[in-house]
């Protein structure tokens, strides 16, 4: 019960690597609001662990201060704000990425995480406690051909990360990430490109454990850094990818 009495807003927590964040969460004594693009699977996540679901879109401004909103309304005060929502773009050669997908993908990867941080961060800094965890990836440290812009997105999201945490952390509050590898989670086949046991095993041969990360290994580590056990990390990028950035 590490996360008891704590609230936590986890986006993209619907499936994939949030919804294992998520179950943890709640798991350790968190009240957990589900904030999701995705209604259904916001709903079942949150039904299941006698959270709260929140229909988001993590890059609009007016959605991500309804959800801000939301949370005061259900919480009061927000402890702990997880940054989880992300897509990517297919693989292809950088400069046939349209610039349609090239704005959507630093719209829900980067620009989501400013407007989350205009909207919970000042009641964080007021309280002087809170933690703040970004998803990021393994492709933001060490960047695959044919992801650039997706690869960009998420080394964005480490600086960011290293710079909110020198700034805020006067305030008491604490900002790191995880560096999760591919997983099980919807967005692999488009990592892949597609989704063949031949693919699979030539992106898991990359890994040294031999295997993708999981929901779980998500949960387990992010529920390490948003608890007080953390209270000395901040601006820590923690790869959990089984040895892929050795």
């Amino acid at each position: 019960m590490r996360l008891e009495g704590k609230t936590a807003i986890v986006t993209g927590g619907g499936s994939g690597f949030g919804a294992g964040i998520v179950r943890k969460f709640a798991a350790e004594g968190a009240r957990v609001m589900v904030a999701d693009i995705n209604r259904e699977a916001a709903e079942a996540i949150a039904a299941e662990v006698g959270g709260i679901a929140q229909v988001v879109d993590v890059a609009d401004r007016a959605s991500v201060k309804a959800m801000g909103g939301a949370a005061a309304a259900a919480f009061g005060d927000v402890d702990i704000l997880v940054n989880n929502a992300g897509i990517t773009h297919l693989p292809k050669p950088m400069e046939e990425v349209t610039e349609e997908e090239f704005d959507r993908v630093l719209a829900v990867n980067a620009k989501s995480v400013y407007l989350t941080a205009v909207e919970l961060v000042p009641a964080m800094k007021a309280r002087g406690a809170g933690a703040i965890l970004n998803v990021a990836s393994t492709a933001g440290l060490s960047p695959r051909p044919r992801l650039n812009w997706y690869n960009a997105s998420k080394g964005w999201m480490v600086t960011a990360t290293k710079a909110m945490a020198v700034e805020l952390a006067p305030s008491g509050v604490r900002v790191n990430a995880l560096a999760p590898v591919a997983g099980e989670t919807p967005l692999l086949s488009s990592f892949l490109g597609e989704d063949t046991p031949e693919m699979r095993a030539k992106f898991l041969s990359t890994i040294p454990l031999g295997r993708f990360s999981t929901p779980e290994d998500m949960g387990n580590t992010a529920a390490f850094l948003c608890s007080d056990e953390a209270s000395m990390v901040t601006g820590a990028v923690l790869e959990v990818d089984g040895g892929r950035c050795i």
